[in-house]
């Protein structure tokens, strides 16, 4: 058996993530013979230092970007708006939820009522100080029936929300929610003044760091440090300059030029040599996010799981995580539940890749010879190199499938959740209930094979306020199951976070829920 001091020592080497460390400890029984240093033998331990430009480069940028909250859809909007607004609720590095404009909470009636009290003295880029009616009208504006917000399906739970005074929240929801202060973590459900609306959203006005000057959908943001943030101890920079810059070549020469201190997604097939490049660290975290291959399962032939479990079949995932995320990653099982999540189904069997359980299946469907499109793009991340690799797997097994190339501008409003199958990935939510609830619910808004199964939102709604973890644990490997055997979605692999940085960028632990340490690194970092 692996020792406690071996694991340290794999740890404090960097040959295995703090997260895995903290999994095998969890796994063990250990985890109260483990000392606060050890999980920091990973962090760059320095003092932080106020001053300088950040210059970010950064994936994910399109002409068609807002800044309105409910519209969020990719990185770079995603990174903006956390630099200029806050949650109630935020994640740390480890995984856990943290108060942020919220300074506490508690909850009643079975985990059906919560009270949020909010900090006081919290003032918005305008000068209005925030009160719990900013907070109201805030999450309201992703709530009824003609919101398009793509938080619509997790905070459909919510029943009411109402202000007791100036600093005090109360949310009733549907039923109980053991999990409930992670729903209020969701990057959408940044906090604004009351009364925004229209082009008001793009001012970005909030509490946030930063102070945002400029923004230009899909090109760059410019935004300066807030001189009254109410964290003293975050928002180092002096200004922050977000640039889109969408093909991997041209970030890594950004970093390596010094025209960038910082860039997100690394290429894999070069990130081994950006690691030995001097001047330049990797910043790498496993976390969330997956890749998929989502089907709309109200539409022929995917509406037959025969056509589904085909191609689930045609996958050599082994393979796909060797050569497109270059070991920076594990296989997926075709759910969305991550191997470091709580309730992970670890004892659901792998899919392998079988030519010809795939044959069958797809003889079976009676479309023998059928040609799939398969639209893909760079924005996937390896997207047409994988899309391609897809296309030689399944060609073993008698599969034809036509690779559409498409534009990275515009993907996600294009392609994703429009054609009838394509490539995407998720950055994943720190919860069971967020991922399915935001993702495979008959109802949620990004419901992105348009699945829907009875059995599985009974499940939903019953673990979500179920407060026996064990019972919740069984419930949650059922609906993993139901997900990977009739589900609309091939789950190929879950990537780790790789990015990079400027050996004069410092940092603490780090978050690994989303890319770029949470998609904070503008707040979190800062220059040696």
């Amino acid at each position: 058996m692996v020792k406690l001091q071996e694991m340290k020592k794999l740890l404090a080497d960097g040959r295995i993530s703090r997260r895995e460390f903290l999994r095998w400890v969890s796994v063990m029984g250990l985890a109260t013979v483990v000392s606060p240093t050890v999980l920091k033998s990973n962090a760059v331990a320095a003092a932080p230092k106020k001053g300088g430009r950040l210059r970010l480069a950064i994936s994910g940028g399109a002409t068609t970007d807002s800044l309105d909250p409910a519209t969020l859809a990719d990185n770079m909007p995603h990174a903006i708006s956390w630099q200029i607004r806050n949650n109630l609720v935020e994640i740390d590095h480890m995984g856990n939820p943290i108060p942020e404009l919220a300074e506490s909470w508690e909850a009643a009636s079975g985990a059906a009522k919560w009270v949020f009290k909010l900090r006081q003295g919290v003032e918005f880029h305008n000068g209005k100080t925030l009160d719990a009616e900013d907070v109201v009208y805030s999450i309201n504006h992703h709530r009824g029936e003609d919101t398009k917000s793509g938080a619509k399906s997790i905070v459909r739970t919510i029943a009411d929300v109402q202000a007791d005074g100036k600093q005090t929240l109360i949310f009733t929801l549907t039923g109980g929610n053991a999990d409930f202060p992670y729903v209020l973590t969701d990057y959408h459900l940044t906090i604004s003044p009351a009364g925004t609306k229209g082009d008001e959203w793009e001012k970005g006005i909030g509490t946030g760091g930063y102070i945002l000057d400029k923004f230009e959908p899909g090109v760059s943001a410019f935004a300066r440090r807030n001189p009254n943030y109410w964290k003293s101890d975050r928002a180092h920079f002096d200004e922050v300059e977000t640039v889109s810059i969408l093909d991997y070549n041209a970030r890594t020469i950004a970093l390596k030029t010094g025209q960038a201190d910082v860039i997100n997604k690394c290429d894999l097939k070069t990130a081994h040599f950006l690691k030995k490049t001097p001047g330049v660290q990797m910043i790498n975290i496993t976390g969330y996010r997956h890749i998929t291959a989502p089907m709309l399962t109200d539409m022929p032939p995917f509406d037959n799981n025969d056509v589904r479990l085909a191609l689930k079949y045609a996958v050599d995932r082994e393979h796909l995580v060797e050569t497109i995320l270059r070991g920076y990653g594990s296989v997926g099982n075709d759910h969305p539940i991550s191997p470091i999540m709580r309730f992970h189904a670890a004892d659901l069997p792998q899919r392998q890749y079988d030519p010809d359980k795939a044959r069958y299946h797809m003889k079976k469907a009676g479309l023998a010879g059928h040609t799939f499109n398969l639209h893909a793009a760079e924005t996937i991340g390896g997207g047409i190199d994988a899309a391609v690799l897809l296309k030689e797997y399944a060609a073993k097994a008698g599969i034809n499938i036509n690779v559409v190339n498409e534009t990275p501008d515009g993907y996600w409003k294009r392609i994703w959740m429009k054609k009838p199958w394509c490539l995407s990935f998720w950055g994943g939510r720190p919860t069971e209930d967020l991922m399915f609830t935001t993702g495979y619910s008959s109802n949620a808004s990004w419901n992105d094979s348009h699945w829907k199964n009875e059995r599985f939102d009974k499940l939903l709604d019953q673990a979500r306020s179920e407060l026996n973890q064990i019972k919740r644990k069984e419930m949650y490997a059922e609906m993993q199951q139901l997900v990977r055997d009739e589900g609309g979605v091939i789950v190929f692999a879950f990537s780790d976070h790789v990015d990079a940085a400027s050996d004069k960028i410092r940092h603490t632990e780090v978050a690994g829920n989303w890319q770029l340490d949470g998609m904070r690194c503008s707040e979190r970092w800062w220059f040696a």
